[in-house]
């Protein structure tokens, strides 16, 4: 039986959003690695995978339901942009002309603005081949959506494999120059948010980060990590040094990797379970974030609570900041250009002492 017969997907409905339909998607590969998704926001909501025993269970932060996504959310599992992370004060410049965004982090542009590519509902398409089980998302921001320039079509393909990995594929096209910046936001635990992520041991494939004011907008300034609390090139646990980074961590590294390159961004493992898992990326940077603004105001799924530190991000993206940083890669997409890029998740496990 080849491996396409051994994987599935399902659709179930999950509601409805400004009069659209929404859906849950279940993908499930031959190993019994189960990833769900549902066309709100492109939303990963669950990734069940097996700890070193074989007990399967799930590694992000989430709700049971729609209701939960609908309310204030810190965009658990989503797609977000039109530009991920912060653009200061909401406001650029590009070809003499000031644009101004919506303000919605203190004094600056997060995640896209108020209503986000994370609370629209995107047009989705099922895919089974034989290189795994999938799913297509699409969707039209249309010019002016959120103060940005230029109709942007954006088609997100997840597609998990036999080979226990789940790839994420983001295309953008637009018919007037616009800053894009496009990533998934998904908040892991992989002790199932039985306890918080401290003491996840993690590696980051960067020597130099971006660093940020108070406001955590960059000040242009690239910064190497060797010798500080910042460094994780070999596996530290998040928690061991985290008291000496104000606030937390929720910085931008600058991986260590050749322009487009699929290449080795981090590595997260837990002891306590087992699980592992590493991101390969195409995108320049890693966005770092260690749940610092969770404060245990929110009940996740099976009614868990999340308090602080009960969930990490690792965003691929370009990044924070970049149509108002000259010396940062360039996030103008334009007309008859591509935005391509791609992230991939494997999924494992590693005997612990």
């Amino acid at each position: 039986m080849n491996d396409s017969l051994k994987m599935s997907i399902m659709k179930e409905n999950w509601g409805k959003v400004d009069d659209k339909d929404v859906f849950l998607f279940t993908l499930k590969n031959k190993n019994g690695i189960v990833v769900k998704i549902t066309n709100y926001g492109g939303i990963i909501t669950s990734i069940l995978t097996p700890d070193a025993q074989g007990k399967m269970g799930d590694i992000v932060l989430g709700y049971d339901s729609l209701k939960g996504y609908l309310a204030a959310t810190p965009y658990f599992g989503a797609i977000v942009g039109r530009y991920a992370n912060r653009i200061a004060k909401g406001t650029f410049k590009l070809d003499n002309k000031v644009y101004k965004l919506a303000v919605n982090n203190g004094n600056n542009s997060l995640h896209g603005g108020i209503k986000g590519f994370d609370k629209v509902v995107w047009e989705a398409r099922k895919i089974n081949d034989s290189t795994g089980v999938g799913l297509v998302l699409t969707y039209m921001s249309k010019d002016g959506e959120e103060g940005y320039p230029g109709n942007l079509y954006i088609v997100v393909t997840y597609m998990l494999n036999p080979s226990d990995e789940l790839k994420t594929t983001i295309e953008a096209k637009t018919d007037k120059p616009t800053p894009v910046n496009l990533c998934n936001h998904t908040y892991f635990n992989l002790n199932e948010a039985k306890t918080s992520i401290l003491g996840h041991r993690l590696m980051i494939n960067a020597s130099r980060y971006t660093v940020v004011n108070d406001e955590l907008i960059p000040t242009g300034e690239f910064r190497p990590v060797i010798g500080t609390p910042m460094d994780f090139n070999d596996f530290h646990e998040v928690g061991s040094r985290i008291d000496k980074v104000k606030g937390g961590y929720d910085h931008n590294y600058v991986l260590n990797k050749n322009e487009k390159e699929l290449s080795l961004a981090a590595v997260i493992l837990d002891t306590v379970s087992g699980r592992i898992f590493n991101i390969r990326t195409t995108q320049p940077g890693v966005q770092f974030y260690s749940g610092n603004f969770l404060d245990g105001t929110i009940k996740g799924k099976g009614g868990k609570v999340y308090k602080q530190h009960w969930g990490m991000c690792l965003e691929t993206q370009h990044f924070p900041d970049s149509p108002n940083q000259r010396s940062f890669p360039n996030t103008i997409l334009k007309p008859g250009e591509t935005f391509n890029e791609v992230t991939v998740y494997r999924f494992g496990v590693k005997k612990c002492d």
